[in-house]
Order: C-alpha cells, then structure tokens, then sequence
C-alpha cells in the first residue's frame, strides 16, 4: 500500500500547531516531514532528534470492548484457578471465574489491581514473555474472531515505516504493560523492545539456584498513562519527540507536551468511526484543550484491519 492510500484510509483527527492546520491529513503529514528533512530548510531536524511516539491501544491496535491486556489478565487468573481454589469466594477472582463482567468493571482499577499483581508478578521477565507470547499465540478477539496481533490499523503501520524510511525513530508509549507490549512489537511493528515504554511493575535481581536472575514484584512501580507519558518520555528517551500519536484523553499530555516544543511540531489523532472494524467509534473528549492550543481536529474516512 502506498502512502496516498494510507492517508485516505486512515481514520484520524489531526492535531496541529501549524498554519497548514487545514489541509487534507496526507499533505499535513507529508509537508511536516519534507520540513524537518530538508538540510537547506530552517526547520530541519538531524536525525537523531527525529523521535515519533505512539499509543498503541486504539492507536496502533484494537482497544475496544476492552484493552487487549486485560483479556490476558482474565484468561490467566481462569488458567491459574486450579492452583488457587480460594478465588471461587473471593472478589475480584470470583468475577473473573463466574464471568461477571459487571462486577469488574464496576471495581474500577482498585479492583483489577489485584488480577495484575497475581497474574504479572512472581516470575521472571522471561517466563512473563513466554506466557504472553503463548497466549497471543491462540487467543482470539470474542467479536471478531481474528487472534490480537491481527487487529491491528495497517494505515498506521504504513505511516510507522513512512516516517522510518524518513529518519524518524519511532517509540511507543502505552499506559499498557511495557513487558506485555515488549512481547510483539517488534515482529508487529518493526518497534524493537527498547524502544517501548510503558507501565510497570517493580522488579529485583536475585540469585536462584546460583543464577543470577531477575523476578517480577506484585507491586506497581509506575504508570505511564496521562501525566505520566512525558515523564516516562523523558526517563526513556532523555528528549522530546517532535511527533506524537494517539487517540484518547490518556495521549493528551504527551500530545500537549510534543506540541508545545520549539520548532516544527506534529500531532495526531486516531478518531474511530467506523463501528463494523472497531467495536466503539471513540476519540479525544477534550475540545476545549484543543482550540486553546491552536490544533484542530479533522476527521476522515475510517481505517482497516492488517491481513
């Protein structure tokens, strides 16, 4: 697919501080990157300031009826159940167990808190990866009935090897586990581990059997949503991206934070509204932020599925 095609099928609102703020979402996109490339132009950016961040839930794959992660979470603590036949009587397990959305959703994250320390701590990074990669493996979206990795927003991954192919390095920054997305984001998006970041657990090195080893702790160690995806921006990549991408209120700040930098500046975002390829049409709820800062939202057609 070429990029023309991308752009038209791309389901987006683009968030710009820019004069070009009006133009179709290929010639805003295409015009940014001719700037920032050009070495006689007096936007250009050496390459190694090229840095492009990502969400990747609703972003770059599918994030609803809920966050792919949390359908690991609840498939594990069913696969773990036998061990622990305490949590037929005690909630939240009991939800899990019986299928009571209702009741989890209702818990909020207080209450799936204890889901993640039992399901993601305990064990070694490396066994963590095993256990997601099994599970990617063969688990399928309950709608769609395509596995994960699958559904995924190929126009987006078209605009991943775009800006590669211009001397971006792109990152992601998702308020999902960063061992979780460390799992598949290289053979999915190119995105090799180390340069995802994410949320965390805690973790500490220890010897086991006379090996050094490394073992996940059932305590949350940071969030990278919000607030937090500049800070962990900036703990990562040590400075600021000059593009930034998302779909959500939880991407606002690091768009807002990307977009309020010195020199030429892109943001975007992902708009679903297309209700038979994603389950709920969604964006950015905050207007009011967007037209004190000068972006402006324009929406396009729809995306697709990767095949």
């Amino acid at each position: 697919m070429n990029f023309r095609t991308l752009v038209r099928g791309l389901a987006v609102a683009i968030l710009l501080v820019s004069s070009a703020a009006a133009a179709e979402p290929k010639q805003t996109i295409v015009k940014f990157v001719q700037k920032v490339t050009d070495k006689d132009g007096k936007d250009y950016v050496p390459p190694d300031y090229r840095v492009a961040t990502f969400d990747n839930d609703g972003t770059l794959w599918l994030e609803q009826p809920m966050y792919t992660q949390l359908a690991f979470v609840l498939d594990r603590v069913k696969a773990m159940a036998p061990d622990h036949p305490d949590w037929k009587d005690t909630q939240p397990f009991k939800a899990v167990l019986e299928g009571d959305m209702k009741t989890i959703a209702a818990s909020g994250e207080k209450g799936v808190a204890p889901l993640v320390a039992a399901t993601h701590a305990d064990i070694s990074p490396e066994e963590f990866q095993k256990i997601v990669g099994d599970w990617l493996a063969t688990a399928k979206d309950a709608r769609f009935k395509r596995g994960y990795t699958s559904l995924i927003y190929q126009p987006m991954l078209e605009l991943l090897s775009y800006l590669r192919d211009n001397g971006f390095t792109t990152y992601i920054v998702s308020g999902g586990g960063i061992e979780f997305v460390r799992n598949f984001s290289e053979p999915i998006y190119g995105i090799p581990p180390a340069q995802v970041i994410g949320s965390s657990i805690k973790t500490k090195y220890e010897v086991v059997e006379g090996k050094p080893t490394l073992m996940r702790l059932p305590e949350l160690d940071f969030v990278d949503d919000k607030e937090g995806k500049p800070v962990g921006i900036n703990s990562h990549i040590g400075q600021r991206p000059i593009a930034a991408f998302g779909n959500s209120d939880g991407d606002y700040e690091m768009l807002d934070w990307t977009t309020s930098g010195e020199g030429p500046r892109l943001g975007l975002i992902v708009h679903h509204t297309d209700a038979e390829r994603e389950n709920t049409p969604t964006t950015a709820t905050r207007p009011s932020a967007v037209s004190t800062r000068r972006w402006t939202m324009r929406p396009a057609k729809a995306g697709f599925w990767s095949t």
